[in-house]
């Protein structure tokens, strides 16, 4: 290297830091509104709004209220949702048939976006947990064991309906194996060829999902159980890999790694691998320690936010999902603007 670049003092390295110009000159990367993705949960009735204790600032809402929520996510140029339904404890049960029903609390809520906000992309989660008794991502064996063929002939049809109802993007977040070729295969055959998958590849077996869990409602129902027999195992990286290589296979249009910050390495891994559209969550979790820290004054806001957002960027992710996005959005605004 001694060979290539200058010495000091002929190369001074703060030189180029010296000036605002120069340093957004060679500034690598930038965070915009079109990196986000605004998770939202959404509740039964009308003029509902519950506040996520664990989760400060973010609440569930119904979905007269949710649309009102869409109009200001598009007016600051929010490119998408990601829908969460709160499912109600007489509607869950050990096969979850309420995740494919067509009058679903998810279904109704992506018929109502998409008839009010077309240009704003929806996308849907497609998993179970929120639709067992259990809490489990899926279909459990006598002995508690998560079923795959048949958790993954349920989130077919989890699937398809949501495509029915108007989902651009149909988000399966429970690492089935299998799950991808088998929801791709059925949005073809009911000529859906538009209807993207975002593959959740890299989701780890992460205790950062507390406050989500609270959020959805599911955490009561685990009671102490884990998804370790499906879930990633933090200490892995190549197995991300082979993740996500198998997803893009069966027809995923983009990849997810999930948490976010602990695990801006894979996202690396993954970008560089594979060079495909590459997305992470800002988990619950990370919202929550952010959030802890700020209202404690330990941490200013809009700074730490943003150089937290700013480093997936730099890790490679093409978007980025964190209940962030609204006042990112605002601050981006208000930047543009003075």
């Amino acid at each position: 290297m001694n060979n290539v670049f200058g010495q000091y003092p002929a190369r001074r390295m703060r030189r180029m830091r010296s000036d605002d110009f120069s340093r957004r000159l060679m500034s690598e990367h930038q965070l915009s509104v079109n990196d986000l993705i605004y998770p939202v949960f959404v509740l039964e009735g009308e003029n509902q709004c519950e506040a996520i204790t664990s989760m400060p600032g973010v609440e569930r809402k119904s979905i007269d209220l949710l649309l009102e929520e869409c109009q200001e996510l598009v007016d600051l140029g929010i490119p998408a949702i990601a829908i969460f339904p709160v499912t109600p404890t007489d509607k869950k049960s050990l096969l979850a048939e309420e995740a494919y029903n067509v009058d679903g609390l998810a279904q109704r809520t992506v018929r109502a976006v998409k008839e009010n906000f077309p240009s704003l992309g929806v996308i849907t989660d497609v998993a179970l947990d929120p639709f067992t008794t259990h809490g489990q991502d899926g279909i459990i064996d006598d002995n508690g064991y998560v079923l795959n063929d048949v958790t993954k002939d349920i989130l077919v049809k989890q699937a398809l309906s949501h495509a029915q109802a108007g989902a651009d993007v149909v988000a399966p977040s429970d690492m089935m194996d299998g799950r991808i070729g088998a929801i791709r295969q059925e949005l073809e055959l009911h000529h859906f060829v538009n209807t993207k998958i975002l593959a959740y590849s890299a989701k780890f077996a992460s205790s950062y999902y507390g406050p989500f869990r609270d959020a959805v409602g599911s955490a009561g129902n685990i009671k102490g159980g884990n998804k370790f027999s499906y879930q990633m195992d933090p200490a892995n990286s190549n197995e991300a890999l082979h993740e996500v290589a198998q997803d893009i296979h069966e027809g995923a249009d983009m990849v997810m790694v999930k948490p976010g910050m602990p695990y801006l390495d894979i996202v690396r891994r993954v970008k560089d691998n594979f060079q495909v559209p590459t997305y992470a969550y800002q988990v619950s979790g990370e919202y929550a320690m952010h959030m802890a820290a700020i209202q404690n004054g330990w941490l200013a806001e809009k700074p730490c936010v943003m150089e937290g957002l700013l480093a997936f960027k730099r890790a490679g992710a093409d978007g980025i999902l964190t209940y962030f996005a609204k006042r990112v959005a605002r601050w981006l605004k208000e930047e543009q603007s003075a």
